[in-house]
């Protein structure tokens, strides 16, 4: 009993001292000791690490509208009335042309000095009063967005705003799944190629990672483009770009 526990001992001053050795190989066996006894010294990450990437082209069914009005005038209760009544006719004319009150969400709202230099006082002297009002309306049936547009123009007058109009996909997760089999197939397709290149074969995925990058929605800056047929505003979704990639790592056989 003695015996093996200086035995022991001794096994883990020798482990100690060639730990600490500088040693880089991945494994070395020490003399003396069983021969199937290895003590790994690498910390080298081990087989092949490729990256995939899965893209899917999808046809949007929802626009995002960005509009507001803007009003001014010389006395901030003035220009609230002139805000507060160009709001409500266009919110009117969202909701008249389908757009449910769910949809619609102030954004931004903000009363501003408008200001000027006098010279003779040297100072800063208030001129009026500048109220903006913002909004998105999530436009569901997507082929009435000219229409819409058309309407909150004619609403809001002189008051209304429009800043952009973006496309996206109800529910995106729902082409996830091919964006992801298009990434795995890109990511084996690669290390098959590399493990062939070193000599080797393709072993087994040991580790997958995912990650989806932010794809920002299309915007439209030409919301104000009219048709020469009906005189209705020319509204293009085009198409977006859903995709994800993926972080693989295989075994490599030889």
């Amino acid at each position: 009993m003695h015996r093996k526990w200086l035995l022991g001992i001794g096994l883990l001053s020798i482990i100690a001292v060639v730990a600490f050795s500088g040693c880089n190989t991945a494994t070395d066996s020490i003399e003396g000791l069983p021969s199937d006894l290895r003590i790994s010294m690498s910390n080298q990450q081990e087989g092949i690490w490729v990256s995939g990437l899965g893209e899917i082209i999808v046809t949007p069914d929802i626009a995002t509208l960005r509009l507001g009005v803007q009003a001014q005038a010389a006395n901030v209760t003035t220009a609230q009335e002139q805000a507060s009544a160009a709001m409500d006719k266009v919110m009117a004319a969202l909701t008249d042309n389908g757009v449910a009150e769910k949809d619609i969400q102030t954004q931004y709202f903000n009363i501003r000095q408008i200001t000027k230099w006098d010279r003779d006082t040297e100072e800063q002297v208030v001129t009026g009063y500048e109220i903006t009002n913002s909004v998105t309306a999530k436009i569901r049936d997507i082929e009435k967005s000219g229409t819409i547009v058309d309407a909150v123009i004619a609403a809001g007058e002189d008051f209304i705003r429009i800043d952009n109009i973006s496309f996206s996909a109800s529910n995106p997760s729902d082409y996830y799944d091919d964006a992801r089999e298009a990434a795995m197939a890109d990511a084996k397709a690669k290390a098959e190629l590399l493990a062939d290149l070193a000599g080797g074969k393709l072993g087994n995925a040991t580790y997958i990672s995912e990650s989806t990058p932010y794809s920002p929605p299309v915007y439209r800056q030409d919301v104000y483009e009219e048709t020469a047929k009906d005189n209705e505003t020319a509204i293009s979704p085009g198409e977006i770009e859903i995709n994800l990639t993926v972080q693989v790592v295989y075994s490599i056989l030889y």
